[in-house]
Formats: C-alpha cells, sequence, structure tokens
C-alpha cells in the first residue's frame, strides 16, 4: 500500500516532466528548443537586424567608410593631371635705386666733324654737357604679370599609372571595409548567440524549476503522511536552492551581454529581444569549391591589389627617369619701363634626367625586387587562405557533429531520467538517484545550447573564409 501511494504521488509529481520531455514538437532537438517554441520569440530582434544596426553604428566602419571616400578624392585629383597646367604670376616691386644703371660718355660717340658743326650751332654751355658723362638708372619700380598653360605631352607614363594607382587605392579602401564589416559581423553574431545561448538555458532552469517544485509539493505531502523521509524532501530543497543561485548567475550574464550587444550595436533600449531559429541544416549545403572561391575573398583581393600596386610603382620609377616633352602658351604684361607692353607666346620644353640615371636605376630595380616579393607572397598566402577554408569547414563539420551528439544526449539523459523516475515509484532507487538524474538531464540541455551556438558562430567563419 505504501509502495502504491508513493507511485502515485510522485506519478503526479513528475508529470510536469513528462509533458516536457513528450513535448510534440520536440522532436530531435529536445525539451530545449520546445521551450522556445512554445514562448516564441518572433518579437524580437533578428540577428540580421542587430548586424545591420551595428554596420550603421560602428566606429570601424565609419572610419573605413572615410577612408574610401578620401580614396575618391585621391583620385579625382590625381585625374586633374591629364589637363593642362595654368598659372598665373604677378610682382610689383619698388627698389632703393634702378635695377638697371649705366654711365654715358656722349663725346666718345661723337666725331671731329659732328663736334664742328655742333660747336657753330650750340652755347658754350651746351657743348660742356655733351663732353661730360651722363648717369642713367631705369626700372626702379615696375609690375610684371603673366598667365602660363602647361600641357605635358609626354611624361614616361607617371600620369597614367599614377591614375591606374589611384583606382587601386580606392579599391583597397572597399576591400578594407569589407574586413571591417566581416569584424563587426563576426562579434554581433558572437553576442547574439550568446545572448541565445544564456535565455535558452534560463528556460531550462525554468523548466527543472518547475519540476523541482512540483516533486517538493508531493514529497511534502508524503511526508507529512509518514509515506517518505524527510531527507528526501532536504534533498530537493537543496536542488532547488542550487537552480535560485543559478538563476541570478544567469540573470547578471545575460544582462551583461545585452548591454555589450546593445553597445556595439547602437540600441539606446537595452531590454529588447531577440529573435531566432533553433532548425539546424545538414552543413553540406554550405560547402563550395575552396580554388574557385579564392578569388572571391578579400584577402586574396588585398594581396592582389598590392601585386598591381607594385606593378604600378615599378612603371612608374622608370617614367621618372624618362624624357618629359611639354607644350604651353602664355601670356605677359609688363611695366618696366614706365609704359605698358604685352605679349603672348608659346613654346615647348623637353627635359631629360641625365645624371638622375645613377640613382634612378637603383629605384628601378628596388621597385622590380618589391613587385616579385608581392607575388611570393600572394601565391603563399593563396595557399594559407585555402587551408583556412577547409580548418573553418572542419569547424563547421566538428561542431555539427558536436550538436548531434549533444541531441542524442538529451534523449538519453530523458531515458535515464524516465527510469530513475520508474525505480523511485518503485521504491528500489534513492531521491539522490532521481536528482542526479534530472541534473545530467538539465547538463545535457546546456550542452545542446552550448554546441548550438558555436555551431553558428562556425558557419559564421566559413562563410566569411570563402568569401560570402
Amino acid at each position: 500500500m505504501k509502495i502504491l501511494f508513493i507511485f502515485f504521488a510522485l506519478l503526479s509529481a513528475l508529470s510536469v516532466q513528462a509533458q516536457v520531455t513528450n513535448h510534440p514538437s520536440l522532436g530531435a532537438l529536445g525539451a530545449c528548443d520546445a521551450l522556445l517554441a512554445k514562448n516564441g520569440m518572433g518579437a524580437g530582434l533578428t540577428l540580421d537586424q542587430l548586424k545591420d544596426s551595428a554596420l550603421h553604428n560602428n566606429i570601424a566602419i565609419r572610419s573605413a567608410q572615410h577612408g574610401i571616400e578620401a580614396a575618391q578624392q585621391q583620385r579625382k585629383e590625381t585625374f586633374t593631371k591629364f589637363f593642362p597646367n595654368i598659372s598665373g604670376t604677378g610682382l610689383w616691386f619698388n627698389a632703393n635705386k634702378g635695377m638697371a644703371q649705366t654711365t654715358i660718355n656722349p663725346s666718345e660717340s661723337i666725331s671731329p666733324e659732328l663736334g664742328a658743326s655742333l660747336a657753330k650751332m650750340l652755347p658754350v654751355e651746351a657743348l660742356a654737357a655733351l663732353s661730360s658723362p651722363i648717369s642713367i638708372s631705369m626700372m626702379k619700380n615696375g609690375t610684371i604679370g603673366s598667365l602660363m598653360a602647361v600641357q605635358p605631352v609626354f611624361v614616361g607614363g607617371q600620369i597614367v599609372n599614377g591614375n591606374k594607382l589611384a583606382k587601386v587605392g580606392e579599391d583597397v579602401s572597399r576591400l578594407q571595409l569589407q574586413l571591417s564589416e566581416n569584424e563587426v559581423e563576426r562579434t554581433a553574431e558572437q553576442y547574439f548567440w550568446q545572448l541565445a545561448s544564456l535565455q535558452e538555458k534560463m528556460k531550462t532552469i525554468d523548466a527543472v524549476d518547475t519540476l523541482l517544485s512540483g516533486i517538493h509539493k508531493d514529497v511534502e505531502v508524503a511526508v507529512r503522511a509518514g509515506l517518505a523521509m524527510r531527507n528526501d524532501l532536504l534533498q530537493v530543497q537543496l536542488r532547488q536552492n542550487g537552480i535560485e543561485s543559478q538563476r541570478l548567475k544567469l540573470q547578471n550574464g545575460i544582462s551583461i551581454v545585452r548591454l555589450l550587444l546593445s553597445q556595439y550595436c547602437g540600441l539606446r533600449d537595452t531590454s529588447f529581444a531577440i529573435s531566432y531559429q533553433t532548425s539546424v541544416a545538414s552543413p553540406m549545403v554550405s560547402k563550395q569549391d575552396h580554388q574557385q572561391a579564392l578569388s572571391g575573398t578579400a584577402e586574396y583581393q588585398l594581396l592582389d591589389k598590392q601585386v598591381e600596386a607594385t606593378r604600378l610603382q615599378k612603371r612608374m620609377a622608370v617614367g621618372q627617369n624618362l624624357p618629359s616633352v611639354a607644350i604651353g602658351a602664355g601670356y605677359n604684361y609688363h611695366n618696366l619701363m614706365d609704359k605698358d607692353h604685352t605679349f603672348g607666346m608659346v613654346f615647348a620644353t623637353v627635359s631629360v634626367p641625365i645624371s638622375d640615371w645613377w640613382g634612378g636605376s637603383h629605384a628601378i630595380k628596388r621597385r622590380k625586387i618589391e613587385y616579385q616579393k608581392a607575388q611570393e607572397q600572394l601565391e603563399d598566402n593563396a595557399k594559407l587562405l585555402q587551408i583556412r577554408m577547409q580548418n573553418a569547414w572542419n569547424g563547421v563539420e566538428e561542431s555539427y557533429q558536436q550538436l548531434q551528439l549533444a541531441q542524442r544526449s538529451i534523449e538519453q539523459a530523458e531515458e535515464n531520467l524516465r527510469l530513475n523516475r520508474d525505480y523511485y515509484r518503485a521504491g528500489t532507487s534513492r531521491m539522490s538517484d532521481l536528482l542526479e538524474a534530472q541534473l545530467l538531464y538539465q547538463q545535457s540541455c546546456d550542452k545542446h545550447t552550448d554546441a548550438f551556438a558555436n555551431y553558428q558562430s562556425k558557419l559564421l567563419e566559413y562563410r566569411q573564409a570563402i568569401g560570402q
């Protein structure tokens, strides 16, 4: 009779757990995911929404965007080198004495015949002045102005290659933005799944607390009736205290992670909820051909841009040591002789570096070495990137297998809990054994939650490794 009473009492107490373990929507994911489906997360923020918010509010992204804008202006500035260089010059001066000074002796330029004629025509004072030297001073002050236009015709390809190099710099800035976006998305997703993991563990705590409350109520009734030992009740109470302690730690952890996620994503409301799906697809649908995916990664494209940049720098080094040709036209004005004077002119210039070839030849060799070095780095790092892809894929497969093991562990823990429940009903098992089975079940749920969050992180790592 005593055994029957205990049987019916515990049957009622464990009915809550039976509802959890036999939930029709549980499937292979176990009770942890069933609790999520029951409570619903449709009203919360999705992972894509949070990542989009992080991309719009993160300082690293804004800095990378400013880098693109600066590179665009650099490219536009370099493009202006194709057009004539127009310059204007103006000068006014006032010296303490004329810049052009000379002395003229008229008597030296007068022939004897002319002197005899002048002696008859001019007075004595004028003749005396002609025999004395005369000082002349000019350009004590004046104004000069010019407007010049010079069009480069040939400069060794420096303008063309400079524009190509500026375009490479803009492309590099965009790739750096992509890498910054990948880092922001990775961090935001880590915070997201960390918060989701803690919330799932809190739901497991709620389910276990409900289970222990039912056990506590029925065992308390059995103790009052003298059908169970008080030690059984104390064990249940100790386990409930432990659950409350875990609840406090989880609440603090959820609060901190939510604050970190809101700060990283630029959210003002720190009490937001998150929405996510717990369905898991086979990882084989995400695998790509690593050789083909290599050229689509930002890291490989950056290495390729480095090769292109060093190739253009080598060409510019050669161009700096080639002759340069330019044509031009100008309009000039001056007022040096107290009279306005204007004139136009056209001209052509040819500049041939001679002594610069000594140092320039070494600069060209240095650029060739840098170009060869960039090519070797591209080839070597391409292999490392493929290894990274394979390693990331191995992480996906391993985390998926760990998730499947965690799912099977939940099933095994459920069966173990059911057996200990039956043994305790029959009086052939102790309360400590039943509570130990409950603890194993709780740990299995937590491991499943951690395995699911880790699987999502590994998927993101693989997607970024293959350039998706």
